[in-house]
């Protein structure tokens, strides 16, 4: 019952109730980047969701679009602003993605949305991970996400979609609550801070 139904009533309730509450921070945090980003403010990016289906987070925009010699976007590190710094660490800029819940594109507490490229590299065993709907949090970024490997947090991953409940969502909440007030860093993207995921070699 709670995964029907009452897990898609929580996140609508705690959604509205971040979003109000974070209000103060989210017209802040756009003004700022209105003006130092040259009006862009939001970025979106086409995700893996709910059975695979393609829908695009939203996030506000922390690196810039400097291009190498060849018309390349730098790597991640490299464009990331001084207030991008800022946002991140504090975890404003996974502020929007309220809105994807609120859309049902994410829930509150999932794995992560990943990148689009992954998705031909899953083993069946990984490729479990988007039974769940994803989330702004979830089990591997609470239990260690970048110090982690891939391969580590995929298992996560995958423990979480197969032991979903209002107590394991619950947990995974607080301990967000509690990494972000200490700065630990839980939203962090994986894309900056993870090397690039390549595959899972054969044994």
């Amino acid at each position: 019952m709670y995964l029907i139904f009452f897990k898609r009533v929580l996140d609508i309730v705690l959604a509205s109730l971040g979003f109000i509450i974070l209000f103060p921070f989210f017209f802040i945090v756009a003004i700022v980047l209105f003006f130092s980003n040259n009006g862009k403010v939001f970025f979106f990016q086409p995700r893996p969701g709910q059975h695979e289906a393609i829908f695009k987070v939203i996030k506000f925009k922390s690196m810039n679009d400097k291009k190498d010699a060849n018309g390349e976007l730098l790597p991640f590190h490299l464009r990331v602003t001084k207030f991008g710094n800022f946002i991140r660490k504090y975890s404003l800029d996974e502020i929007p993605q309220l809105l994807n819940v609120l859309k049902n594109d994410m829930s509150l507490v999932g794995p992560r949305p990943l990148l689009l490229e992954y998705l031909p590299l899953y083993n069946d065993f990984q490729k479990q991970r988007h039974i769940a709907k994803p989330g702004i949090t979830g089990w591997a970024q609470v239990n260690g996400r970048n110090a982690i490997s891939w391969e580590q947090k995929f298992e996560l991953d995958v423990w979480y979609v197969n032991n979903r409940s209002f107590t394991t969502d619950l947990k995974i909440i607080l301990l967000t609550v509690k990494k972000v007030f200490f700065k630990e860093g839980v939203n962090s993207d994986e894309n900056l801070n993870m090397s690039t995921f390549t595959g899972t070699p054969l044994k």
